[in-house]
C-alpha cells in the first residue's frame, strides 16, 4: 500500500535545520553557550590558566566563569589540576576534535609518508593546512632527535611566519593576499616577512622553485622546509614540510631536504587525486 502525502503544498524544511536557519539574528545565538565557547578557546590559548587570570583576560566575574568551567569539565571538554589551580583543554575536546581529523582523509593519507619523510631527513615531519588566516597543524612526527620542533595537532601559526605557511600564501590570488596583509603582518625575530613587498618577493621565490624556506622568521635558530599538497584539481589545499634547529639545518642542506619534502607533497597530492605534472593553482 502507498501512502500519500495529503499536505503536499506545506514548505518542506531542510532536514537538521529550522526554518530560520540562514537568519545571522541574535535569536539564533545561545548567550551562555557563545560565553562557554569564548572561555573554552580562551583556555585553549595557554598551557594552564588559573581562575583569576582567565578572569582578568575575558572581563567576566569569577564565579560565571567557574560555572562554565565547572560544566565544560563534566563533559571533559576542560579539566582542572589541583596542585597548581590551573585549567586546561581535557581529553573530551581532543575527542571531539579527532571527529575533524577523521572527517578528510587527508591526514589518514599523509600519516605513513609523514613517518618516512622524518626517517629520511632525521627531522621532525608536519602537515598543515589554512584555518582563518593561520596554519592548523594536523598532523606531526616528532624527529627521534633531543632538540626539535613541536607543533601538535591543533596548534595555530601564523601564515606569514611558517614554511606551509608561504606555501599557502604563494597561491593566494592576489585580492586574497592584499586581505591578509591588511590584517597585520607581525614582526617576530628579525628574518620576519612583515611587509607586503618583502613577503611577496618571497613568494615568488616559492612558486618558481617549489619550496618555501622559513629561515628562523618565527622562532630564532629554527628553519622549515615546506611544499604544497595539491587535490584533484591541482589546487593548493595543505603543505607538508620538516623543522628543526639551525645546528642541524644548516643553508647547504636546504636544497637536498628540500627535494625530499617535495618528493613527500607529491606523493600525497597524487593520493588526493592530482596528476605528477600538474601544476599547483590556487
Amino acid at each position: 500500500m502507498a501512502f500519500q502525502d495529503n499536505d503536499k503544498n506545506k514548505e518542506r524544511k531542510p532536514r537538521g535545520r529550522p526554518r530560520a536557519f540562514n537568519e545571522k539574528t541574535e535569536q539564533n545565538t545561545i548567550k551562555s553557550l557563545d560565553r562557554a565557547m569564548v572561555v573554552l578557546e580562551e583556555v585553549a590559548a595557554y598551557d594552564g590558566a588559573s581562575l583569576s587570570e582567565l578572569s582578568n583576560r575575558l572581563g567576566e566575574s569569577p564565579a560565571t566563569l567557574y560555572r562554565v568551567l565547572t560544566t565544560l569539565a563534566q563533559h571533559q571538554i576542560v579539566e582542572t589540576k589541583d596542585s597548581t589551580q590551573t585549567w586546561h583543554i581535557g581529553a573530551g575536546a581532543f575527542l571531539i576534535g579527532s571527529a575533524f581529523l577523521r572527517r578528510t582523509s587527508l591526514v589518514e593519507t599523509s600519516r605513513p609518508i609523514l613517518r618516512e619523510l622524518m626517517e629520511i631527513t632525521g627531522e621532525t615531519a608536519n602537515l598543515g593546512v589554512e584555518k582563518d588566516g593561520h596554519v592548523l597543524f594536523l598532523g606531526q612526527v616528532e624527529t627521534h632527535a633531543p632538540i626539535r620542533a613541536f607543533f601538535p595537532p591543533g596548534t595555530l601559526s601564523p601564515l606569514h611566519a611558517s614554511g606551509i605557511g608561504k606555501v599557502l600564501l604563494a597561491y593566494f590570488d592576489t585580492a586574497r593576499l592584499n586581505r591578509f596583509a591588511r590584517s597585520g603582518l607581525e614582526r617576530f625575530t628579525p628574518h620576519t616577512r612583515d611587509t607586503l613587498p618583502a613577503l611577496e618577493a618571497d613568494l615568488d621565490q616559492v612558486r618558481e622553485r617549489g619550496y618555501s624556506v622559513d629561515d628562523q622568521e618565527r622562532n630564532t635558530g629554527m628553519r622549515c622546509i615546506a611544499a604544497p599538497i595539491r587535490n584533484a584539481l591541482g589546487e593548493v589545499i595543505a603543505g607538508i614540510s620538516v623543522s628543526g634547529p639551525t645546528s642541524r639545518i644548516d643553508e647547504t642542506q636546504i636544497e637536498e631536504l628540500a627535494v625530499e619534502v617535495i618528493n613527500a607533497a607529491t606523493r600525497v597530492s597524487q593520493a588526493m587525486g592530482a596528476s605528477a605534472d600538474q601544476p599547483p593553482k590556487p
